[in-house]
């Protein structure tokens, strides 16, 4: 007797499921359920049936739908997403749900409204790999849709999916080019964030360079006082898109910004700068920068000059001789420096060694270049962080020479102050002089997210928990899309566990432990939070990380890790990593 046919189709799938469902069942399981069943009424269902989809089957915490097509998928993942963003800003952190998405492209056997095979497995594998209120999609549903649907999306390579035969390409996509990220108040005060400017050197070697030379007028801004100044990292999330003024004015709360191109060619440079109204897109000033090499800083100062002019007409010389200091007048020592500083943007073990040797050759060329000794000293203390050095006494040492160095040659320089002050404060536990020297940094430059956020970690090392958090708010305000914004999340954290608000830390430390698993204090904090928060299952997890991270680091050693001064606060602190399981 011949077997029924089997019915086969080629169709989008899309997967979604609650983030962390168990964990808010657990707080609250019929608020859970409530906003659950609100969500579906209000936009999960009708999203779907907008774009055309086919609900195959609910779960508690899930869905899988299907769609004639890839585009329709991804548009309806996208609202989706949007839709929670949306909802999720009434909600504390703690009670928000949020949705990870994968979608695949593939054939499927159907059967009595249901459907099967690799292709629905291969979605909701995709679907694992996406972060909270995320969305990932497959090579195959990547391809059907690009250049259809104006999206960035991060290249996840080749990944060994759970019961998947073949290594699947998988792609995260940026959330932020399928859906407008909630406007920010404008301050009180001018505001303005200077973006990429365009390498047009037909050289990706000289990509630092036109970096570098954003990042001088970031810095030579940032030292006028009554002007709110948008810090590097956030800017930079910006660097090689395509990108409506209007929207990166609102995303970032800023009134003005300022955009260019370097071309540097032989022993020639050319800056171009045009400052945009972000309200209305209207070009406000533009303007065009010939020199030679030799006259590079001297090129920065005019561009800078002239956006400030151009902003505030009225402005005193005074201020816009402020804004023209130079970092060093070694082209050489200052050409390694930004190079190091590319290297340390990259956040690895590897990238941090190249970066200390770089800087080192920045102070062979000009001894007294007081940021390249500051951002050397970082690189020990970013080792000593991680769990990376491998002669503690040494290198503790020699980053302590030169964060003294840093601060005692850059009087006037709030990068090497707040640096080295952040040195001298973890490296050897000296609190007090660390914190004269970032505060040194604040009045120098109020605008430098990075002084605020070290500040704040300071503060929460001297106990002082209230003045943490608000310098890390005030971090966190400067640069609000800061790539490493964890930095400002587990501070936070901290200073709220020590404080005893162990639900508020654990969210805070989440947030960063999700960016950044392989950043230790991440994991350690959230670690000690959950604990504290009677959430074991979740602080053993990130103890494993913790472990993997830095093997060596236990009860006996805690001490010598971070600075932490008051003696009730460093009994909490152990009792956290003790019950999360950190051995003796």
């Amino acid at each position: 007797m011949a077997s029924e046919r089997v019915e086969r189709r080629l169709t989008a799938i899309l997967a979604a499921d609650v983030a962390g469902y168990s964990r808010l069942m657990g707080l609250d399981e019929e608020g859970t359920l409530a906003q659950l069943k609100g969500l579906r009424k209000s936009l999960i269902d009708p999203k779907i049936a907008e774009h055309r989809g086919r609900i195959v089957k609910t779960t508690g915490d899930g869905a899988l739908v299907e769609f004639a097509s890839a585009v329709d998928a991804v548009r309806c993942a996208l609202d989706i997403q949007r839709g929670m963003a949306e909802h999720n800003s009434d909600f504390l952190d703690e009670r928000r749900i949020e949705f990870r998405i994968g979608i695949n492209v593939g054939d499927i056997i159907l059967d009595e409204g249901d459907i099967y095979g690799d292709g629905v497995n291969i979605a909701a594998r995709v679907e694992t790999l996406a972060k909270p209120g995320a969305i990932c999609l497959s090579d195959n549903a990547y391809q059907q849709i690009k250049g259809k649907i104006a999206l960035d999306v991060d290249d996840m390579g080749e990944q060994q999916l759970k019961n998947i035969a073949q290594p699947v390409r998988v792609y995260d996509v940026r959330l932020d080019s399928g859906m407008a990220r909630p406007a920010l108040p404008l301050p009180t005060k001018p505001s303005i964030a200077v973006l990429p400017f365009q390498n047009m050197s037909g050289d990706p070697e000289q990509e630092y360079f036109a970096d570098g030379m954003v990042e001088d007028i970031i810095t030579a801004l940032s030292r006028m006082r009554w002007l709110f100044v948008i810090a590097r990292n956030s800017s930079f999330t910006y660097k090689g898109r395509a990108v409506d003024m209007k929207q990166v004015g609102r995303e970032l709360g800023v009134r003005y910004l300022l955009e260019g191109s370097v071309r540097k060619t032989a022993n020639r440079v050319r800056i171009t700068g045009q400052l945009i109204d972000a309200s209305s897109g209207a070009h406000l000033w533009a303007d065009r920068f010939d020199g030679g090499l030799e006259d590079i800083f001297d090129l920065q100062d005019r561009v800078t000059a002239s956006v400030v002019g151009a902003i505030a007409p009225k402005l005193e010389q005074a201020e816009i001789e402020r804004a023209k200091r130079k970092p060093t007048e070694s082209l050489d020592a200052y050409d390694n420096f930004l190079r190091a500083m590319a290297s340390v943007y990259q956040r690895t073990k590897d990238a941090n060694s190249e970066a200390l040797r770089l800087f080192y050759r920045a102070i062979e060329l000009d001894p007294e270049f007081s940021s390249a000794h500051a951002m050397a000293a970082w690189c020990y203390t970013w080792r000593k962080i991680n769990g990376w050095m491998t002669d503690r006494t040494k290198e503790t040492a020699e980053g302590t020479r030169l964060a003294r160095r840093a601060v005692e040659l850059g009087k006037d320089d709030a990068l090497a102050l707040a640096r080295g002050g952040q040195a001298i404060a973890i490296l050897i536990h000296d609190l007090d002089s660390g914190v004269i020297a970032v505060d040194r940094a604040l009045q120098l430059n109020p605008n430098l997210a990075v002084a605020w956020y070290v500040s704040g970690w300071v503060r929460v090392y001297r106990g002082e928990l209230g003045v943490a958090i608000e310098h890390q708010e005030r971090a966190m305000r400067l640069s609000p899309l800061d790539p490493v914004l964890y930095h400002m999340q587990v501070g936070t954290a901290l200073a709220h566990m020590l404080a005893g608000r162990y639900d508020e830390a654990s969210s805070w430390a989440e947030k960063a432990f999700r960016n950044e698993p392989n950043y230790l204090p991440a994991a350690a904090v959230a670690a000690a939070s959950h604990a504290f928060a009677g959430r074991m299952e979740e602080a053993s997890q990130t103890m494993q990380c913790v472990r993997q991270n830095d093997p060596a680091l236990c009860m006996s050693n805690l001490k010598d890790w971070l600075p932490i001064r008051r003696p009730e606060d460093f009994s909490l602190w152990a009792e956290g990593l003790r019950k999360a399981g950190l051995p003796e």
